[in-house]
């Protein structure tokens, strides 16, 4: 009977973290790109369509990022933008794109920004010493053949 407090313990303490996990998923519908508007504090944020039959993760970023340049053009000063895909939350900022599982928790990053903006698979990016980027890395040129080199 010295166990029994334990793992009532234990229960309490599951439950109250559980309780604090209190983030919107986000909506995971076959295709369909969505933008996201955060709400204020204590309201749920509102999901949006954006795009349909988009294929790939990549694809709904690059619909976001479209619509945040359209934005920008006419007059709006928001550089932020939020959107979800599949389940998982789409961030893009000026650095470039960001994935994460909920609005609050840790993010990874897809898509970085090239030297002139674009967005580019952060190992194709070209850097100069500091660490900037400078452009996206051309493929590699193909070494002449030995017949080709007489």
């Amino acid at each position: 009977m010295t166990r029994a407090p334990y793992f009532m313990a234990l229960g309490l303490g599951a439950l109250a973290l559980a309780s604090c996990n209190d983030s919107v998923e986000a909506p995971y519908v076959q295709g369909v790109c969505f933008a996201v508007e955060v709400g204020e504090e204590g309201e749920a944020p509102v999901f949006n369509k954006l795009a349909e039959n988009q294929p790939q993760i990549e694809h709904c970023a690059a619909r976001l990022e479209e619509m945040r340049l359209r934005f920008l053009r006419q007059g709006g000063s928001r550089q932020e933008v939020t959107g979800a895909y599949h389940g998982q939350y789409i961030f893009i900022d000026r650095e470039g794109v960001w994935i994460g599982k909920s609005l609050e928790g840790s993010r990874f990053i897809a898509m970085a920004r090239t030297g002139d903006g674009r967005l580019a698979v952060p190992g194709a990016i070209a850097r100069d010493e500091t660490g900037r980027p400078i452009g996206v890395a051309a493929p590699p040129e193909p070494s002449p053949s030995p017949a080709t080199a007489q």
